[in-house]
């Protein structure tokens, strides 16, 4: 099982259920870095992303299992559209989409930061930070 990044920064287990506790629908206190993510790839509300991009943000907070063995992996910003970060500050899983035969474009991009999660629906060309509070 591969526990998601941001879950081992803020503590492994102890972070996990905090997680769970928490739920879904918490939101990042935001900050400047926070504001130029939004206003740099677009936002929008978790509750507007398709079920089954919820399905795998439930997944990262869990720290898994995950449908592929590709999840979690590095995301490289090889598009430049996410800020500026570190190599390995990135890493992506796969929103599943119903009917394709493969992964399909969808994914969801987390930051190192708590709830920073980014939904692109066709394969990195576009990205928008999900926002937990609407």
């Amino acid at each position: 099982m591969q526990i998601p990044p941001r879950v081992l920064a803020l503590g492994g287990a102890a972070a996990v259920v905090a997680a769970l506790l928490v739920g879904p629908t918490a939101a990042a206190a935001p900050t400047s870095s926070t504001s130029f993510s939004i206003r740099a790839v677009g936002s929008i509300c978790y509750s507007a992303l398709p079920a089954q991009a919820h399905n795998t943000l439930n997944l990262i907070d869990a720290g898994g299992p995950f449908p592929y063995s590709q999840d979690g992996v590095v995301f490289q910003n090889r598009e430049r559209v996410l800020p500026s970060q570190s190599r390995g500050y990135y890493h992506e899983y796969t929103v599943i989409t119903p009917g394709s035969p493969t992964r399909g474009a969808r994914r969801i991009v987390t930051g190192r930061q708590s709830r920073e999660d980014y939904y692109t629906a066709d394969h990195y060309a576009t990205f928008k930070r999900v926002n937990f509070s609407c």
